[in-house]
This record gives C-alpha cells, structure tokens and sequence, in this order.
C-alpha cells in the first residue's frame, strides 16, 4: 500500500498541504482524490456535491504534465480549458498568472516557467471548488510563485479548497500539513 491509514477531512475556505519524500504517496493521494485512481481500501467522499456531479466536475487538477496546446496561443489554450471545464473568464486568468503580455504568443515558444504559469492559470481560468496542485511551483521563479500563493490564497479566502503536494515551503495564509511516509533521515 502507497498510503494507508490516512483519513482527513476538509472544508470550504481550507488548504492542505502535502509534504514527504519522493515516493511517498503525494501523487497517489492527489490522484485518487480527483478520481483518477480507486483507493483499494477506504473511500473518498464530496459531500454536499450532489448526486447530478460527478467529482471530476468540481476538481481541478494540474500535475506534473501542463497541459498545454504548444501550436495554441496562450490565450487560445485558456478558452479551450475555459470551455472545456464549463466557461471561464479567460482574461481574468491572464491576468493573475502574469500572462497578458504573452496573450498572442505560441505556447510552444515560452519558456518553462511560463509554460507552467499558463498551466495554471486554467485555475482562474474556471470555477471549481477544489483545487488539486502537485508540485504546483517547479520551473517558477521567485515572483511567479508569489502569484500562485496569491492564487491559491484567494481561491482558499472565497470558500474554495485546495490540497498542494510540494517539497517547497509555499508559506500559505492558512494551511494545516500531512507528511506522508516513514520520517526522513536527517529531517
């Protein structure tokens, strides 16, 4: 078992953030709770969801992958998500992830940290309750996760949730902490 004898609870207004070694179960967990993959034990529930939603419609979910449409312009592949994920503000999310100024640009021709921010833009891009981030800050720099905390910081103040694996310290406004897997040594 991956992760086994975890049980957690949060609600609206909620962050939390998943912290461990490589390995120990922040990909695994973050997968399940969006309903990629079936606990083999256990359960995840969305209360108050609604027998006519699926999870998958309240999730979001930016891995590892971004899940960008390299021939797309940035704004092109924020109103495709914005559609595909039931309307959006596309300019909105230009705008908190920094990406005005590369609107008409080929996603294929930014850099790694632009790609990223793109990424997840999508998140302000369209509404949905429950954020789930893995690694959300990799390829950022220093000003670019500033905007991600500023994000996560106001999706968590309007109601939303979110869950964040990372290995860096992101310094949330409000977040409570899991540490999967055995202790590291030297930790």
């Amino acid at each position: 078992m991956i992760v086994d004898g975890l049980s957690f609870r949060l609600s609206e207004g909620q962050a939390l953030v998943l912290t461990g070694a490589n390995g120990s179960g922040k990909t695994t967990l973050l997968r399940a709770l969006a309903g990629f993959l079936r606990p083999t034990s256990g359960s995840v529930r969305f209360d108050d969801a609604g027998d006519e939603r699926e999870p998958a419609e309240l999730v979001h979910f930016v891995g590892h992958l971004d899940g960008i449409k390299t021939h797309l312009t940035v704004e092109e592949n924020l109103a495709f998500w914005a559609a595909y994920l039931g309307g959006g503000d596309v300019v909105a999310a230009l705008d908190r992830f920094a990406l005005t100024g590369l609107a008409d640009i080929p996603a294929g021709y930014l850099s790694a940290g632009q790609k990223r921010r793109l990424a997840l833009a999508r998140l302000a891009g369209a509404k949905r309750p429950l954020w789930l981030l893995d690694e959300p800050s990799v390829s950022l720099d220093a000003a670019s996760v500033a905007l991600l905390i500023e994000a996560i910081d106001a999706h968590v103040a309007d109601g939303g949730i979110a869950v964040i694996a990372t290995h860096v310290p992101l310094g949330l406004a409000r977040a409570e902490e899991i540490r999967l897997g055995p202790a590291e040594d030297g930790a």
